[in-house]
């Protein structure tokens, strides 16, 4: 009889093979163990259940949702570990960010440092390279859908550069984002008496889409995508509707 959580991390494979599987990470659960507490919820755990062996070849944010890969074994772990090295594993992310942005063909490459309390800064002198690439999907009056090419891995990357870009993703409180509300969208919006309004998506509106890499034992590149979840739908559903730009 399979188990609560393996059930679980099997409804969350979107592609595999016979060393790697690739799931769409769902916002709330964290990559590995936190540091205060050792949730039984958290990816690495779900994903040794159904594969003993398993290893993350790379982390997403708890907050963040979509693509994440799992290898199998030793052999297919080091084998995109050395691709993700040589830069050669390409990753996409959506954004809903902020203000109405014209972000085409927009590079950065400002350095990032850790600043304590699980967050970075831009730094010139101690940071590292950081680079990343940016297309702007779909503009609203007051948010914009946004393509990210992060070439580096580093942590926040993408949500600090967004931020210097002044195009800070929706709800990133640690990085200048606000909430969005249905209030400030919709006319003659009415709460519920004795009901306090809540924002359209309740965590950083960041979703991991789609990975690229060579498998192993292969030369074809493999892409690999994650649906959006439920909240970023919705989000985009509401912009859509009240908040076109024509």
């Amino acid at each position: 009889m399979k188990s609560k959580i393996l059930e679980s991390l099997i409804k969350l494979i979107v592609w595999e093979d016979e060393n790697y599987f690739i799931i769409n990470k769902p916002y709330g659960v964290s990559s590995l163990d936190e540091r205060f507490g050792c949730s039984k919820n958290n990816i690495l755990r779900m994903a040794r259940e159904y594969c003993p062996t398993a290893q993350l070849c790379h982390r997403l944010d708890k907050e963040t949702s979509g693509v994440m890969a799992i290898a199998k074994n030793p052999e297919a772990y080091r084998h995109l570990a050395i691709q993700f090295e040589k830069r050669e594993v390409k990753k996409i992310y959506h954004a809903i960010v902020n203000g109405t942005h014209n972000l085409d063909g927009v590079e950065v490459n400002y350095p990032i440092a850790p600043a304590g309390n699980s967050s970075v800064k831009i730094d010139y002198h101690k940071g590292k390279l950081a680079l990343s690439y940016f297309q702007t999907l779909k503009m609203f009056k007051d948010a914009t859908l946004v393509e990210c090419f992060p070439i580096t891995g580093r942590m926040h990357q993408i949500r600090i550069h967004l931020a210097q870009l002044k195009a800070p993703i929706v709800s990133d409180k640690q990085y200048g984002g606000r909430d969005i509300f249905l209030s400030s969208l919709k006319r003659n919006f009415k709460l519920k008496k004795n009901t306090e309004e809540k924002p359209i998506i309740q965590r950083i509106a960041l979703h991991a889409f789609a990975i690229s890499f060579k498998p192993l034992n292969s030369q074809n590149q493999v892409t690999v995508s994650a649906a959006y979840p439920k909240d970023f739908k919705v989000l985009l559903k509401i912009l859509e509707e009240y908040s076109q730009l024509f």
